[in-house]
């Protein structure tokens, strides 16, 4: 998706934002505790003018803990070396109009590292309709890495923008200025009233970038587009992650490649899965159950780690079952919505609705099995296992029992308790070899009917 493409203000408020702004104003007007040190004149909260404002502290991040700093530089390689080995992260106070007015994160081979700002708590609600989150950023390296902007949005909430395509074209290029929306971080229902954590930048791979001058304004002039909430999961779009960047586009032309090969060889797939990581994973840990369940059906897997349901659908409409066509089509999606986004349920199932509709376009004669999103968290009562559960609830209404058929196979995954075993999902997100065992066990009766039916 093209950054110019995007909305640089963000979407229209909705009504139920829109009435706490009142009340947020007045709160304003009165004074917010916890902030008055970091108040400017014109209302803007500053975050970092070289140092952080009484109340604040500056943390590094690794995946695991937070590490506030107290000096000049934080290094943690030693720390790191027990789980992530030959990874580094390092944290330090650099220049940029006097000599320690800014901050430069390092990291090398990681999956998360960051700086943030937290304390406060500071009440947000009055920058909400008008407001920016701005800050100078300049880019030393991000050939093989990736940062996000994320601020907090009430208890188990956050929010983030990607800034991993402009990021690298930044590259070198010197400091720039920042300035996106707060209405990006903004959804229906989120709490605004005492956010703890404004600002974060996260990196992932490898890179170095340093910031300076971070402020929320209240009269804010966002420079930087940000996706539309209430649009993206349904708006077609590669994966452009800094770990996928590399392998993503490859791969689905390998995809198309593999099945001209199977065509040019007389075979036609008779058996279609389209997914995520969990649907890749039939290529790994998954394949001995393949060989045996699906390979009569010259079946393929087109499932790429990662994928939200934006990304399968710019796939479907890039040519990954033109001129092919199966009997049984399976779906299995949506999580990397939850874990990434946090998406709203309704929002994520518009997405999954999108994708059926491209699909029975492309495939007319193909029924298309949808599964309920496998769950994850170790308890029923995981936020995101959660978020998963009511997405589930509202996909049977995308069945119409002729075309498309429902199944929910969860319950085969789980102990008596609702516990995810670890067994069967290591992870708890991914199964291994035992866990595609019981998702072949489990859908195949289903499978089988559907499979047998007269074609359309």
């Amino acid at each position: 998706m093209s950054f110019a493409t995007r909305r640089p203000a963000g979407p229209a408020l909705s009504p139920a934002l829109r009435l706490a702004f009142p009340l947020a104003l007045s709160l304003a007007a009165a004074g917010c505790a916890g902030t008055a040190s970091m108040r400017a004149a014109s209302g803007d909260l500053a975050l970092y003018q070289g140092r952080a404002p009484d109340g604040y502290q500056v943390v590094a991040i690794d995946p695991d803990r937070e590490h506030p700093m107290t000096g000049q530089a934080l290094a943690l390689d030693s720390v790191l070396q027990a789980k992530h080995p030959n990874s580094a992260i390092e944290l330090s106070r650099s220049g940029k109009a006097a000599a320690d007015d800014a901050l430069t994160l390092r990291w090398k081979n990681i999956w998360k590292s960051g700086m943030r700002i937290q304390g406060g708590p500071a009440d947000l609600r009055p920058y909400l309709a008008t407001g920016s989150l701005a800050f100078d950023l300049k880019v030393a390296d991000l050939s093989k890495g990736g940062i996000a902007v994320k601020l907090h949005c009430g208890p188990d909430c956050e929010r983030q923008v990607s800034y991993v395509l402009p990021g690298r074209s930044a590259e070198g290029q010197g400091w720039r200025h920042v300035e996106l929306a707060l209405q990006c971080f903004a959804r229906e229902g989120d709490d605004f009233s005492a956010v703890a954590k404004p600002f974060t930048i996260e990196g992932t791979g490898s890179g170095e970038v340093s910031i300076a001058n971070v402020t929320l304004k209240r009269g804010g002039k966002p420079n930087t587009a940000c996706p539309d909430y209430r649009t993206v999961a349904l708006t077609p779009d590669k994966l452009n992650e800094s770990w996928s960047i590399s392998w993503w586009t490859p791969r689905h032309l390998k995809k198309l490649d593999d099945i001209k090969a199977m065509k040019a060889a007389g075979r036609s797939p008779q058996l279609v899965f389209i997914g995520d990581s969990i649907t890749q994973g039939w290529e790994k840990e998954g394949a001995p159950v393949w060989d045996r369940y699906y390979q009569q059906h010259d079946a393929i897997a087109l499932g790429f780690g990662g994928d939200r349901t934006e990304n399968v659908l710019w796939r479907l409409q890039h040519g990954e079952v033109d001129g092919i066509d199966p009997k049984v089509a399976v779906l299995m999606f949506g999580t990397n919505n939850t874990g990434h986004r946090q998406d709203l349920p309704a929002l994520t199932v518009q997405g999954i609705q999108r994708n059926i509709e491209e699909l029975r376009r492309r495939l007319p004669r193909t029924r298309i099995l949808l599964l309920a999103i496998f769950p994850r968290d170790e308890t029923p009562d995981g936020a995101l296992r959660r978020l998963n559960g009511r997405i589930n609830a509202l996909l049977p209404s995308l069945a119409d029992n002729r075309q498309v058929h429902f199944l929910d196979i969860n319950q085969a995954f789980l102990q008596p308790d609702g516990r995810l075993p670890k067994d069967v999902m290591p992870d708890l997100l991914h199964p291994n070899e035992k866990g595609y065992a019981i998702w072949a066990k489990a859908m195949q009766p289903e499978l089988d009917r559907l499979m047998s039916l007269p074609r359309p």
